[in-house]
């Protein structure tokens, strides 16, 4: 890995207990849960001034301005070729795919219904892992991911009485991609520093985003409200960078499965933004959700 500045080297948590050092990378991928969790509700605020393919697209040039600008700052040198694969991975998975499926589901899915599919993230992450990466977590760890699965799956079906909508269609195919791109993430940021992951990938959408920034401006009608600013600035600043910067950070000193497991109380804080933000309701199933979810992840991170 060629050598860069001072000012940009950032090696592995330097502690020396790893106890201290899992609690900090746990600390860190809670964060990063924390700021994904008001994703939904406000995409659904950008939703309000601007077209489905305007939001992503413009989201995705500001966090690629900030990320840049960092990057040039600091004086980070190119990312080496033979990372170049991963973050195409992670630029298609992370910064394109996934927020572009869950906007495009959000036009019809209320964001508490698609907070509980995407609950489905944390064992879709896991098995990437494992298939990727040759991690083998125990049987308890499996146990625990698939019973926390299995009780999102239970409420998502109470929601929307079993039958799957074109929504779920475009948030299934969210938790595919999304999966990869946090896999692959996550590898590299054991030898990249996160904030460098997520951000040379923003740039290298760069030549696609501009373009379809400018097209889907010109296209699709925008209405400059508080909402829809606030909403893009959110999904653009705290969920496209700051978010992934501390939840790479996190899963390098965690481990993907374990730091993925954190996201099965993503959907129930969601649930709570959309009730705050927006007035969603939703039914009593979800504090027992919330139990059920949360004694999973305690599971999961003890195994």
């Amino acid at each position: 890995m060629r050598t860069e500045s001072s000012a940009t080297i950032a090696t592995p948590i330097a502690v020396t207990d790893t106890g201290e050092h899992r609690s900090l990378g746990t600390g860190l991928a809670a964060l990063g849960v924390a700021s994904f969790s008001l994703t939904f509700p406000a995409t659904a605020w950008g939703l309000e001034g601007f077209g489905p393919w305007s939001l992503v697209a413009v989201r995705s040039v500001l966090a690629a301005l900030v990320a840049g600008t960092c990057l040039l700052v600091l004086r980070v040198r190119l990312p080496e070729r033979r990372h170049l694969p991963g973050l195409a991975v992670v630029a298609l998975g992370v910064v394109l795919g996934f927020p572009l499926l869950t906007t495009l589901a959000l036009q019809t899915s209320t964001t508490a219904h698609a907070a509980v599919v995407v609950g489905l993230l944390p064992l879709t992450t896991a098995v990437f892992s494992a298939l990727r990466t040759g991690n083998r977590p125990s049987r308890r760890f499996w146990l625990a991911a698939v019973a926390g699965a299995t009780a999102v799956l239970a409420f998502t079906a109470g929601q929307s009485g079993g039958a799957l909508t074109a929504a779920d269609g475009y948030l299934f195919a969210a938790l595919l991609v999304c999966a990869a791109g946090y896999t692959e993430g996550g590898r590299l940021a054991r030898v990249v520093p996160g904030w460098q992951v997520i951000g040379w990938a923003l740039v290298l959408c760069l030549p696609l985003s501009v373009p379809a920034a400018a097209v889907a401006l010109a296209y699709e009608p925008v209405q400059l409200t508080g909402h829809g600013i606030a909403g893009l600035l959110w999904v653009a600043l705290g969920s496209q960078f700051l978010g992934l910067v501390v939840w790479y950070r996190g899963m390098a000193a965690i481990g993907v499965p374990r730091a993925s497991q954190l996201q099965l109380a993503q959907p129930l804080l969601t649930l709570v933004w959309s009730a705050l933000l927006l007035g969603e309701h939703f039914t009593a199933a979800a504090p027992l959700t919330a139990v059920a979810v949360l004694v999973c992840i305690a599971v999961t991170q003890r195994s």
